[in-house]
Parts: structure tokens; sequence; C-alpha cells
């Protein structure tokens, strides 16, 4: 993975919020939505972004994308989710998705993909 590639990704905002999120588990299109309080061309065009980079895979469940992060970062990405999971903690919007993030996951029911309601299991 091209370190530049990833310092692109990063240099917005919306896209280190969306990885943030993506840190606690996979999510779908909509959650983003719920979470970043943003239109859903918005999040889109940005995981699109994310995906083309190889920072976040996605795939089709049902009607659902839901996207992860990769399930073998290079050692740049790694390191690079790292700090920004240690950054974060001192930004209010950060802490506030996270906040939103939780009570959405403590609502999801049986209609929400098992790898979302549960990110160690597999999708669908």
């Amino acid at each position: 993975m091209d370190l530049v590639a990833i310092y692109q990704c990063l240099c917005d905002r919306t896209r280190l919020r969306i990885l943030h999120l993506l840190l606690s588990g996979p999510l779908c299109v909509c959650h983003f939505q719920d979470v970043l309080r943003e239109p859903q061309v918005k999040v889109s065009k940005h995981l699109r972004y994310l995906r083309e980079n190889g920072l976040v895979e996605a795939e089709r469940c049902a009607n659902m994308m839901i996207y992860r992060l990769p399930a073998k970062p290079s050692a740049q990405l790694k390191a690079n989710l790292a700090c920004l999971q240690d950054c974060v903690r001192e930004e209010k919007v950060f802490r506030e998705d996270a906040a939103r993030l939780k009570k959405l996951r403590d609502g999801f029911g049986p209609d929400t993909p098992t790898c979302v309601r549960e990110p160690a299991k597999a999708c669908c």
C-alpha cells in the first residue's frame, strides 16, 4: 500500500470519521449516514475513495453494502489507524460519533447483518 495514498485518504475529516467508526467493526452506508449525520451521496463518495485506495473493503449482504477495514492491512495502514485511534480522543466530533455509534449498535435487530451485529462473525 502506497504511503502517499494513505495520507491522501487521511487528509479529509469525513474519511477520518469513517475510518474511526470502522475501528469498532463493519458498517453499512445507512449506519454511517445515521452516525455522521451526512447524506448518502457524500458518505458513498468517501467510502468509494477509501475503497479505491485500499483503506476499506466492501461486501454485499442482501440489499446492504457492508464496509470494513481490510482483513490484512499493511503495516503502514495499521500504524496510521493506531495513531488515529490515539488522536481522536481529544476531538469532540469523534467522541460524539462514538456515542451515536454505540447507541445505534445497541439497537441493532435481527434484520441487521450478522457481521455488523457481531463483527467477529461472517456476513450473511
